[in-house]
C-alpha cells in the first residue's frame, strides 16, 4: 500500500515538473551572466528592456555587469496602516522602492521587410511557449537581412533554443530577432539600415534550415504576418 502511495506522489511529482505552467514559471531575480545584455536577459523573460531597466534603477546607457541581480518584477508597493497618515498633496513619501509600473511612450511605426526570401514554415501561435514568432525557411548560408533600420543590441548565443542570435533594437518600442543563423556579420552597437546583411541561415530544429524570427512590442511578442509588406 505504501509503495503504491510512493508511486502515485512521484508521477504526480513528475507531471507537475512537465506542465506548461511549470515551463512557463519565473524567477523574481535573475543573476547577470558574462555576455548578457538587459535586451537579452529581458528578450528572455518577455519584459520591456525598459520597466527591467526602472525596476532595477538603471541608468539610459543600460550598462549591466555579470554577478548583478536583477529584479524580474515591479516591486509593489507596502500596504498602508489605517492608523497612518496620509502624507501632504505638496510632499511626496519617499519610497525605497521601484515604481510599480514605468510609463512606455508611444513611438512613431516602424516600416518593415522581409528578413529572408522564403516560405513560412511554422506560424505565430500566442500560446505556444515555442511559437513566438514566425519560421521562414530557406538554404544554409542564405543571407539574412535586417527587416527595419535600428541598433543591433544582441549578438550571440546565449539565449536557449535560438542558436546563433540578433537582436536588433528599432525605435525603443519594437524589437525584432533573428535566430538560427550559421554566421553573425553585425556586433552589439552597430547601426544597420532595412536591408542590410545582418547574418547567414542556419539549420533550426530538426536540422531543417531556417530563419526564426520574431518582432516584440513594449517587450511582448506580436504576429510578424501583421507588421510584414504582404506577398
Amino acid at each position: 500500500m505504501m509503495r503504491r502511495l510512493f508511486v502515485g506522489v512521484l508521477v504526480l511529482a513528475t507531471l507537475t515538473a512537465c506542465s506548461p505552467a511549470y515551463l512557463r514559471w519565473q524567477p523574481e531575480q535573475y543573476v547577470v551572466q558574462r555576455g548578457d545584455t538587459l535586451y537579452s536577459i529581458a528578450w528572455r523573460y518577455q519584459l520591456d528592456y525598459r520597466e527591467l531597466a526602472g525596476w532595477n534603477g538603471i541608468g539610459s546607457n543600460y550598462l549591466i555587469y555579470p554577478g548583478q541581480v536583477l529584479r524580474l518584477t515591479a516591486a509593489a508597493a507596502p500596504p498602508r496602516s489605517s492608523s497612518e497618515t496620509a502624507p501632504p498633496a505638496s510632499s511626496p513619501a519617499a519610497t525605497d522602492s521601484a515604481p510599480a509600473t514605468v510609463q512606455l511612450p508611444e513611438v512613431g511605426s516602424v516600416s518593415w521587410q522581409w528578413p529572408v526570401d522564403g516560405a513560412v514554415l511554422a506560424r505565430f501561435e500566442a500560446a505556444n511557449a515555442t511559437g513566438k514568432g514566425i519560421d521562414i525557411g530557406g538554404s544554409v548560408g542564405q543571407e539574412i537581412r535586417a527587416a527595419a533600420g535600428g541598433k543591433v543590441v544582441y549578438s550571440g548565443s546565449g539565449l536557449i533554443g535560438y542558436g546563433k542570435l540578433i537582436i536588433i533594437n528599432h525605435n525603443g518600442q519594437y524589437l525584432s530577432a533573428y535566430a538560427h543563423n550559421s554566421e553573425l556579420y553585425v556586433q552589439e552597437g552597430d547601426e544597420v539600415r532595412a536591408g542590410d546583411r545582418i547574418a547567414s541561415m542556419g539549420l533550426g530544429p530538426g536540422r531543417t534550415p531556417m530563419l526564426h524570427f520574431e518582432i516584440r512590442r513594449n517587450g511582448q511578442p506580436v504576429d510578424p504576418l501583421r507588421f510584414l509588406p504582404r506577398r
